[in-house]
């Protein structure tokens, strides 16, 4: 009986031991999962979907003189896009802004004047944002509900905060023409044609009369190819879940801290874009 009770004792504990790593990496993996999926409901670079969508997107506005004829453009071309604009120059032209979401374009929160979120306080981007919400409110009569960070700059913690703070979902992209570069408007077409696919979130600036040369032929050209445009919300309510054998869609990250490169690989430092 002894031997028999010792022998059990010494099975538990042995089943035990091997019970315990198991739990644990089933814990890890877990909550791995839960904070993926957190991530992937805050931070957005592409969306999957079912269907020819894309959504263009244009930073930095508004521009006394450009935005007016992007908007002419796009009117023309029954086509909606979505604004990322810098609170300082709504502050300054509250009636473009204005137009842009009258016309039914999204409008998202840039930052108030452009800084580096990831090397500041969480008061300095709170400031920013706050600011920046405030004038879109005061232009359109409706807060954001989209935020990109200057740059693409963020930090994880920051992604989160912001998002239970002021309900933002964070938009980053996954095609970038690199046009503040200024390489000429065939070199912005032909980029974005290269690289946007079914779920792209196109980064471009409404601020440099190149992009805005670009943007007939571009526009054509995407149309031609099939490809349908909708605004950043508009897309991720088309969202559908990713077969599970499918890789990541191009450019996609959900820890990145600063802007996608072209290749879908962080950059190593932030670039002028975005």
């Amino acid at each position: 009986m002894f031997v028999n009770r010792f022998v059990f004792i010494c099975f538990a504990a042995l089943a035990a031991a091997l019970g315990l790593p198991l739990q644990s990496t089933a814990a890890t993996q877990n909550s791995e999962n839960a904070a993926a999926t957190a991530e992937s409901s805050v931070t957005f670079n592409s969306v999957h979907v079912d269907g020819p969508y894309i959504a263009m997107t244009f930073d930095d506005g508004p521009s006394a003189t450009l935005t007016p004829k992007l908007l002419d453009l796009l009117a023309a071309h029954h086509i909606k896009v979505t604004f990322f604009v810098i609170g300082e120059n709504v502050a300054e032209h509250p009636e473009i802004v204005a137009r842009a979401a009258h016309e039914g374009h999204e409008i998202g929160n840039h930052s108030w004047s452009h800084p580096n979120f990831a090397k500041m306080s969480d008061d300095g981007v709170r400031s920013q944002l706050r600011r920046t919400d405030d004038a879109i409110k005061n232009a359109t009569g409706e807060r954001p509900t989209l935020m990109r960070p200057p740059y693409g700059a963020i930090t994880a913690r920051e992604k989160h905060w912001i998002h239970d703070e002021f309900g933002y979902r964070v938009i980053l992209w996954d095609v970038d023409p690199y046009d503040w570069k200024r390489p000429g408007p065939a070199v912005v077409r032909n980029r974005i044609l290269k690289e946007t696919q079914p779920g792209s979130i196109v980064l471009s600036h409404d601020i440099h009369p190149g992009t805005i040369e670009a943007m007939p032929s571009t526009l054509d050209a995407l149309a031609a190819k099939g490809f349908k445009f909708v605004t950043v919300s508009e897309l991720i309510r088309m969202a559908t879940p990713k077969p599970a054998h499918t890789k990541a869609q191009h450019g996609e990250t959900t820890e990145a801290t600063t802007a996608p490169s072209p290749s879908g690989s962080p950059s190593p430092s932030p670039s002028p874009a975005g």
